[in-house]
């Protein structure tokens, strides 16, 4: 968010803790993009943000309820208050736990441990979810219209097209079998907590082999999930690395540096194999 929507979202967010008898007399921003991590204190409140019809923050409270029901490694909503989505000047707040770091990552095998059992909650519950094609699809229709993607040249945006449509029909034709997944398990989303690794943000489950899921993680802690079809994940891993070349396009981007990242991104796969993970990005 820039400088004005990200100070009347802080604010908002904290109206709404206050409003809710929860005491809050500083806000920090853990994460700025597209949309708002914040830690209010001291009521100690982890806070997500996001302009009001951009999120799915309703699915994702139910998500982390039923997961949280049937065992699963995720981070709780803040029991002080009701489960819901709060809506305060144009933005949709949800409060969520918030937990201390135990240490400042989480080891690839544990990572992995953790996205297994994740993967093992989340078959034992069914809740209508679009399949991980639907994501491609936005891509897609982002690179294919000029409006939205102006600063991609026509040359970029005919390879990135061609490339998300060959890779979706590629990862169909294998037939895996596909299940609820959280969508973007990379280690941003992941918290090293002394309850153990906790999984976070579930705006972008969807339905999809575990692979895809796995081309979101380090090299190291795929190595350590059993049963991986490793062709598979190639073709996820360069999947994700084109879609995520394409939303660094959008002109309503956010992200840091997006532009040299949506660069960087089109340069490897211009380059070819092999694929390397989006931890593993760095700009030139």
């Amino acid at each position: 968010m820039e400088t004005p929507e990200l100070t009347r979202a802080i604010a908002a967010a904290t109206s709404v803790a206050s409003s809710l008898d929860l005491e809050v007399t500083d806000a920090v921003v853990l994460h700025n993009s597209n949309k708002l991590a914040l830690r209010l204190t001291p009521c100690d409140v982890f806070a997500r943000v996001a302009p009001e019809g951009q999120e799915v923050a309703q699915l994702e409270i139910e998500l982390a309820q039923r997961l949280a029901e049937v065992g699963s490694p995720v981070a709780a909503l803040e029991p002080r208050v009701d489960p819901l989505v709060y809506k305060r000047d144009g933005f949709a707040i949800t409060l969520w736990a918030y937990y201390e770091p135990v240490t400042p990552d989480v080891s690839p095998a544990d990572f992995a441990a953790a996205l297994e059992q994740l993967h093992v909650g989340m078959r034992k519950i069914d809740v209508p979810i679009p399949r991980f094609t639907d994501r491609i699809a936005e891509a897609a229709e982002l690179v294919a219209n000029p409006d939205l993607s102006p600063a991609l040249g026509d040359a970029d945006r005919e390879f990135l097209s061609s490339r998300l449509e060959s890779l979706r029909q590629a990862i169909e034709d294998r037939g895996a079998p596909e299940q609820l997944l959280h969508g973007e398990p990379h280690p941003g989303n992941l918290l090293s907590t002394k309850h153990g690794p906790l999984f976070i943000d579930f705006e972008t489950c969807c339905r999809g082999p575990v692979e895809f899921d796995l081309a979101h993680v380090p090299v190291d802690v795929s190595r350590h999930y059993p049963g991986i079809d490793q062709a598979l994940l190639d073709d996820c891993r360069q999947l994700v690395l084109a879609m995520v070349a394409a939303w660094r396009w959008d002109i309503e981007d956010q992200f840091p540096n997006g532009s040299q990242y949506g660069k960087e991104l089109l340069r490897l796969l211009h380059n070819g194999p092999p694929w390397p993970t989006l931890d593993a990005v760095t700009l030139q």
